[in-house]
């Protein structure tokens, strides 16, 4: 069995596609919506990430805005770009641009975040919304996620699906999201992580597992019940060699799985302007 590919690039397009629609039809009202992120420390593939970003912004008519915050700086620094971007006007939406090094307290800095801005779903408040199925921004990897099932026709009502990984951006949120009674969700989801000894007895039952551990090629073939569903949410960089949680070699055992590249990535920042657009139709409203 070779496995057909969940391609992210073709899911981003189409809600680009719509983002730039209705960015366009705000910018005509007077109103031009706002990105804004914040980059804490120095590393490389978070500055990478960033400009991507930005870069697509441009792409949707959406303005741009970005603040520095050195690995020198202190957390004062930090709370003080949050205030920024919170009184900022021609901000819409704005993110910490997750993980912060560990001399910064990014608990305490998305806690301070205006709610109405949190363009990755994160703060608390926008959490407890996805909990109550309220109208809120979602986390924009678990939203893009979930829309590649749907782009692709996988119905994962009733399914049984494992989430590898407990993180706040990724596998936390989307056990939430994708137990929701709503189309591309209302599924059976387990989490489990690297501290539960024998992962393979949950994902070998499993109908669909996404990997989110951020250990590169945990998930083997001998772990996948044939004709599964793999996703691959974790990444490690490996000097500028990006590698997944997933082994490629599980491709011949699931009957769908994303790539290496151009898998989850795209639709998260494509989920990330969405909330974005969101965000500046409320202000022009």
């Amino acid at each position: 069995m070779a496995a057909q590919l969940l391609e992210g690039k073709a899911v981003a397009a189409s809600v680009l596609d719509e983002v730039k629609k209705r960015s366009a039809e705000l910018t005509a009202e007077g109103v031009t919506p706002g990105l804004g992120t914040i980059l804490v420390g120095d590393d490389g593939a978070s500055a990478g990430y960033v400009a991507r970003k930005h870069e697509t912004c441009e792409t949707v008519g959406i303005k741009s805005f970005h603040i520095d915050v050195g690995a020198d700086k202190t957390q004062a620094d930090l709370l003080a770009a949050v205030d920024d971007f919170n009184n900022n006007l021609e901000v819409d939406a704005y993110l910490i641009q997750y993980p912060v090094p560990d001399q910064f307290d990014f608990n305490e800095a998305i806690t301070r975040m205006d709610p109405d801005k949190d363009a990755d779903g994160l703060h608390p408040v926008n959490l407890g919304k996805l909990v109550l199925q309220e109208h809120g921004p979602v986390p924009c990897t678990p939203a893009g996620i979930q829309a590649m099932f749907v782009h692709y026709g996988i119905d994962i009502s009733g399914k049984e699906v494992v989430v590898i990984g407990r993180g706040p951006t990724l596998g936390r949120p989307l056990s939430l999201l994708l137990t929701l009674k709503q189309p591309g969700a209302n599924a059976a989801v387990t989490i489990v992580h690297t501290g539960v000894k024998d992962i393979s007895f949950y994902t070998k039952r499993a109908d669909i597992v996404v990997a989110a551990a951020g250990v590169p090629n945990f998930v083997q073939p001998e772990m996948i019940k044939p004709g599964a569903i793999v996703v691959s949410g974790g990444i490690t960089w490996e000097g500028k060699k990006l590698l997944a949680d997933v082994d490629e070699s599980v491709g011949e055992v699931a009957s769908w799985i994303t790539p290496r590249l151009g898998g989850v990535g795209p639709t998260t920042v494509a989920m990330l302007l969405r909330n974005t657009v969101h965000a500046a139709e409320r202000r022009a409203s």
